[in-house]
This record gives C-alpha cells, sequence and structure tokens, in this order.
C-alpha cells in the first residue's frame, strides 16, 4: 500500500464553475486529476487536502464525490476554505453511506494508519489572517484539532504525518500556534495546500526547525499526487 497526496480539487461537475477563469492550466482540470489519478494503485490511498468541491450543501457535491469515488485506490478527504458543504461528521458519514462512496473517508479529529504512517491534519488557517479575538479562536481550535489528530494518529502506532489546507508557514510567515503544535509533538514532514498560481511563489518548500514543509495544491503538482515517502 502506497501513500499519495494532492489538494484542491475544486471540483464542480454538478455545478457551473469553470476553473479555466483562473488561467490554461484549469482547463479541463477533473480529466487532468483523473490522469495524474492513473499512477495510484487500487490498494493505495491518497489524502486530498481540502478545496474539494464547489457545491453549497453536500447533496450539491453528490456528482463531484461520485467522480473522486471512482479514482483509484482509497481516498482521505480533509477540509479547506471553500468547502462549504462540510458538515458533522454525522452527517457526511451517513452521505457516504447513503450514496456506497466506499472509497472515501474524512480526517476530522482522528487518524488513518498507511503503512507505517499515520496520516493526521485538519484544515488549519493562514498566518496572515486579520488579527482579531475570533480569528484566534479559530486558530486555537485548529491547533487543539491538530493535536487530537497526532495523538490518535501516535495510539495507530504510526509515525504521524501532518496533512493541513492552509499553510502553516511561508517563506515570509508563519501561523506559530499551528507550528508550535508541530514542534512539541516532534512532526517531521507536514504537507499543505491552497497556494495557487502567484501565491504559490511565496510558499516555504523545505525544512525548518527539523520540520520539512511541502505545498501539494493541485495546479502546484500539475494535477498529478504526490508520493508519500518518508
Amino acid at each position: 500500500m502506497a501513500l499519495y497526496a494532492i489538494g484542491d480539487t475544486h471540483l464542480s461537475i454538478g455545478k457551473d464553475k469553470p476553473m479555466d477563469i483562473f488561467g490554461e492550466k484549469w482547463k479541463n482540470h477533473a480529466q487532468k486529476l483523473k490522469d495524474g489519478f492513473s499512477i495510484v494503485g487500487e490498494d493505495d490511498l491518497t489524502v486530498i487536502c481540502g478545496d474539494i468541491s464547489w457545491g453549497m450543501g453536500i447533496e450539491e457535491t453528490k456528482e463531484d464525490f461520485l467522480f473522486i469515488d471512482a479514482l483509484p485506490g482509497k481516498k482521505i478527504i480533509l477540509k479547506g476554505n471553500h468547502d462549504y458543504w462540510w458538515n458533522t461528521m454525522t452527517k457526511m458519514n451517513a452521505f457516504l453511506e447513503e450514496n456506497s462512496f466506499d472509497s472515501i473517508k474524512f480526517l476530522f479529529n482522528n487518524a488513518y494508519l498507511c503503512d507505517g504512517i499515520s496520516v493526521c491534519g485538519t484544515r488549519g488557517w493562514f498566518y496572515d489572517a486579520e488579527n482579531d479575538e475570533n480569528t484566534e479562536k479559530i486558530i486555537l481550535r485548529e491547533a487543539a484539532r491538530l493535536r487530537t489528530s497526532i495523538k490518535a494518529g501516535r495510539e495507530l502506532g504510526g509515525e504521524p504525518v501532518v496533512f493541513l489546507h492552509y499553510p502553516p508557514v511561508s517563506k515570509t510567515q508563519i501561523c506559530q500556534p499551528i507550528v508550535d503544535v508541530l514542534k512539541e509533538e516532534n512532526i517531521k514532514h507536514c504537507y499543505y495546500a491552497h497556494l495557487h498560481s502567484a501565491s504559490a511563489y511565496n510558499s516555504f518548500n523545505g525544512e525548518m526547525d527539523g520540520i520539512k514543509y511541502e505545498l501539494l495544491s493541485a495546479d502546484y503538482l500539475k494535477f498529478c499526487p504526490k508520493p508519500i515517502q518518508l
């Protein structure tokens, strides 16, 4: 079983939300994703790091989840900032069961084991978000969720590897509460998404304070999932 990851599928199969307005690289991106997933085996697992579907409610995501479910292997999905359809785990798991989306699971206050790696993570929050009381509450809540997920991962017996939607660091900024959790929990590998086009040039890809960070946005990866190897 191999582990892969990618972020920002931004599917809109059931909605009129063409992604090519964001540039030529997004033209026919669903087909590009399908082609990219050809490297994934049926026994493999892919983490999708948020911004899954443009659906506003979970029923509006059905066509997009059909597409994801049909891709090779198992998929683990975490929340992105555009996943307005995200609901309680009870309702989302019921949606998967009702539609027989058997290859999909959600990452939220939990973890999954894959070939010695414990897949952990949460949405996170942006390092340059407006600094107010509400923002601080969101960041601290996400940091707590990350810690809960890492704890669950350790209980599974694998090495915790963190997947986020928002980048915890850039070349010039740091989301300190998230990074503090990574350091305190002795995390060595952290993958994130969210950044596209020009903003990706400010992404940090490399090692900082013993933690290796890497951007996994779909357009950055040319719509091909990245193998995760420690």
